[in-house]
């Protein structure tokens, strides 16, 4: 990553140090490795190397391995998926599943594998409610009015939309009232945003979830690999899966009259890793351990630097406002949620920008304009489909009117009838330092207007007139917007050539100021560039002529 990049979306993963991958390639270059279901003396070492690297995760996470049972998969997702369907070859009766309305899509998409239905609980009080109840799940719940089915409650221990973190001990509740209940339910924790910047804790196996879900390129940025992490008292649920690959079984006959097949039954892992293991990426843990070990000493270190950075940048985005007083940020956060509190709030931000007039800026204008910039951050729906209809306040009806409307996930469409589609998200992580908070800071306080009193003449031939700063071109963008006309992002192919012609006027009267030197002159020509290509489809080329 270049020196002069402003890293900004540690949620979506956390970059990887130049010195992990030097000890990957050591280890790689001085080792050979082969296939672990071999019994050669590479394969053996592949072995051994797999199951090291599985106690070691589970000593990182503090889970004790006479508790826990880590399954390797491909990323979260995946975890996610193994345990929906093993609970639903277990349940005979049907599944029932419960989620929190700040989860992931993934976990989300487990509902589709509930036959006995699902339930979406849209606050914490709503799940405390249910927890204190008498655990009999109502028969309009169930699609089928059976009673008896097996439940599965998830939520993500951190939002990956805004990083607000929900309560620990809702699995050690729900196990203690399911008991009470006679009632058989199980938890499912999403930790992949949580584990990037926290702790994993699963001491107290007692009150542990039942099952952990999670991503190690979020906390090591390498390798590209997830886990599962299973308490072995309820690990038997998962077993009745319908499908089967290879080296999880100990026999197969094939067969129209005989089918059938022999479950392992030895570790749990062993029945439910299919095919062979990544190996060679779960060699890389290895290495992952000892540079994240040697580089930040362990996760409370990285808590506290990531949280300090995120409560600095919230607080100075909360401060920004336009010259008339308006708030430049509309940041999304939980009314319980304490960016100084690390049980509450994790390092991400999300926002949207207003300007003087409480016009939105569009998210897709920013997130060019930051790339131009080298700030790379995340916009849009951010997969967080309850949060991003909670915080813009989105009904069903107007979602779905979003998307009859030409709304698609990444398609630029920044607002809809006066309410925008996405957010922008900004979180820090290990690597983040106070370089990274104040190039931030220093790009969102471009939108601030600190004429906003004045009027601007849209169609004025010198359009920039007096003002000579650095930030002309910008100032140009948000005043247009603030007084109603359509900025390079908002416009369409359907605008005239000549709206065209007198928006690239602006641009390149911004880029002719004598004031407008070197990193912004070239934002600008770029800008031009991009607005030709974009509006008028022609190529590069001809867009530079």
């Amino acid at each position: 990553m270049s020196a002069e990049t402003t890293y900004l979306d540690h949620a979506g993963s956390t970059p990887y140090p130049k010195s992990l991958m030097k000890h990957y390639q050591r280890l790689m270059n001085s080792h050979l490795f082969g296939n672990p279901h071999s019994q050669s003396p590479s394969s053996l070492r592949s072995t051994e190397v797999v199951e090291t690297a599985r106690l070691r995760m589970l000593h990182f996470f503090r889970a004790d391995p006479e508790h826990f049972n880590l399954v390797f998969v491909a990323n979260a997702t995946a975890a996610l998926k193994l345990v929906a369907e093993g609970i639903r070859g277990h349940a005979k009766n049907g599944l029932w599943y419960g989620y929190h309305a700040d989860s992931h899509t993934s976990l989300v998409g487990l509902r589709e594998l509930a036959s006995a239905g699902s339930r979406c609980f849209f606050t914490d009080l709503e799940v405390g409610q249910w927890l204190s109840e008498v655990f009999e799940i109502p028969s309009n719940e169930l699609s089928d009015g059976r009673a008896q089915a097996v439940g599965l409650f998830a939520y993500p221990a951190q939002s990956n939309m805004n990083g607000r973190r929900l309560p620990q001990d809702w699995p050690g509740q729900l196990r203690r009232c399911a008991s009470k209940g006679n009632r058989e339910l199980y938890s499912l924790l999403d930790a992949a945003a949580y584990v990037a910047t926290a702790q994993l804790d699963l001491s107290d196996h007692e009150n542990a979830p039942d099952f952990t879900a999670l991503s190690f390129y979020k906390i090591f940025g390498f390798p590209d690999l997830g886990a599962l992490i299973v308490r072995k008292d309820v690990g038997h649920v998962l077993l009745k899966r319908q499908y089967f690959g290879g080296g999880t079984v100990d026999m197969v006959i094939n067969g129209s009259d005989d089918v059938w097949h022999a479950t392992k039954q030895g570790a749990l892992h062993e029945a439910l890793e299919d095919g062979t293991p990544a190996f060679h990426s779960i060699a890389a843990l290895h290495c992952a351990l000892d540079v994240h070990s040697r580089l930040y000493g362990c996760m409370t270190n990285v808590s506290q630097h990531a949280g300090h950075l995120a409560a600095t940048l919230y607080n100075r985005m909360a401060s920004l406002v336009h010259g008339n007083g308006a708030p430049v940020c509309t940041i999304y956060k939980n009314s319980a949620s304490d960016y100084l509190n690390p049980r509450t709030q994790g390092p991400t931000i999300a926002f949207n920008l207003r300007t003087c007039r409480g016009t939105w800026i569009g998210k897709s204008e920013f997130e060019r304009l930051a790339t131009l910039n080298n700030i790379q951050l995340r916009t849009g729906g951010v997969c967080n489909p309850g949060g991003i209809a909670s915080y813009l306040d989105l009904s069903p009806k107007e979602m779905r009117e979003n998307y009859a409307e030409g709304l698609r996930c990444g398609n630029g469409i920044d607002e809809l009838n006066g309410k925008p589609t996405g957010i922008i998200r900004v979180s820090l992580g290990a690597m983040s330092n106070m370089k990274d908070v104040e190039a931030c800071i220093s790009f969102v306080a471009r939108f601030v207007d600190q004429e906003s009193s004045q009027d601007i003449q849209l169609n004025d031939p010198n359009p920039l007139g007096g003002r000579k700063d650095s930030n002309q071109y910008f100032f140009w963008c948000r005043r247009k917007q603030a007084t109603g006309g359509p900025t390079m992002q908002s416009r369409t192919a359907d605008h005239s050539s000549q709206q065209k012609t007198q928006d690239v006027r602006y641009a390149q009267a911004a880029s002719s100021s004598p004031e407008l030197e070197g990193k912004d002159r070239c934002l600008v020509e770029k800008e031009i560039v991009l607005d030709l290509m974009v509006l008028d489809k022609t190529s590069f080329k001809e867009a530079v002529k």
